[in-house]
């Protein structure tokens, strides 16, 4: 099997860093892209917490590899004055983490608009954002998400290109639910991914074990470790989880892992984690 680090949103396992953990550990795992420990938001945690979860986890063998932020996804006309604030309290948490990483978002901009009409806004807003960042020693990581900006590979790479200091994350479920054929998303951007998320879906939005949906997930790992790539995160999805309600908008049609049956989050975390070695053991 082909090498690579791989972390994951074990949240989706336990809302409890000991579960965290466990699920881990139980499948080999290097760390997490943290976004939720003991039922509270990442960037919510006090900073004696986070130093409490990093010798934790250093004591398990395991790191922080990312935080999995939600900065960035407020809407671009809210409050911008709070959220770099949060930003700010997010920086602070992440160093005490020893995280190498924040992930983060360019904001939903008004379903049914040109996001053309937005561009200037996020440029503004996503570019005091990084200058907040500069010298932190973190890299600042856009994630390509629905309803926001940065939700088709065109404008991610804009986004991209007008931030030589944005490094990107491509989640290829993301792309399919927002009808971005990822094979043509990926030639456009590869040469600025950072990292992958490893999560899958059906043309419905359905989303479901890597390998199982139309992301190309083969192709498109097999292509980012000839590039060099070395880390991963695994993000499930595949059952309704603590927090999740937190992560999009309200009424959003979630429809996860349809036509799997999992017992309980473990075994879809673990069907997840699985599903990834499959397809890496067979490149």
């Amino acid at each position: 099997m082909n090498q690579l680090n791989i972390y994951a949103f074990a949240d989706e396992a336990s809302s409890m860093i000991d579960g965290q953990i466990t699920a881990m550990k139980r499948n080999g795992l290097q760390g997490l892209e943290i976004r939720g420990v003991d039922g509270v938001n990442i960037s919510d945690i006090s900073i004696a917490k986070a130093r409490e979860v990093h010798t934790k986890l250093a004591e398990n063998g395991l790191k922080v590899w990312s935080i999995g932020s939600p900065i960035g996804k407020i809407a671009i006309d809210g409050d911008h004055a709070t959220h770099i604030e949060k930003f700010r309290r997010t920086l602070e948490i992440a160093q005490a983490l020893h995280a190498e990483n924040i992930r983060l978002f360019s904001y939903y901009i008004d379903e049914g608009k040109d996001p053309a009409d937005y561009r200037n806004a996020v440029i503004d807003h996503l570019g005091k954002l990084l200058s907040y960042g500069e010298g932190s020693g973190i890299r600042l990581c856009h994630e390509n998400e629905k309803g926001i900006y940065g939700d088709n590979a065109a404008r991610c790479r804009e986004l991209l290109d007008t931030f030589p200091q944005l490094f990107g994350i491509f989640d290829p479920a993301n792309f399919v639910q927002c009808g971005q054929d990822t094979l043509e998303g990926w030639k456009l951007l590869k040469d600025r991914i950072f990292y992958l998320h490893i999560k899958d879906a059906v043309s419905d939005g359905t989303v479901v074990p890597a390998g199982y949906g139309e992301g190309h997930l083969k192709e498109i790992l097999a292509d980012f470790i000839a590039r060099g790539g070395t880390s991963v995160t695994v993000e499930p999805h595949l059952q309704a989880f603590s927090g999740l309600s937190n992560l999009e908008r309200p009424k959003e049609d979630r429809k996860l892992g349809v036509g799997f049956h999992f017992r309980d989050l473990d075994e879809s975390f673990d069907k997840a984690c699985s599903s990834l070695k499959e397809i890496l053991a067979a490149l």
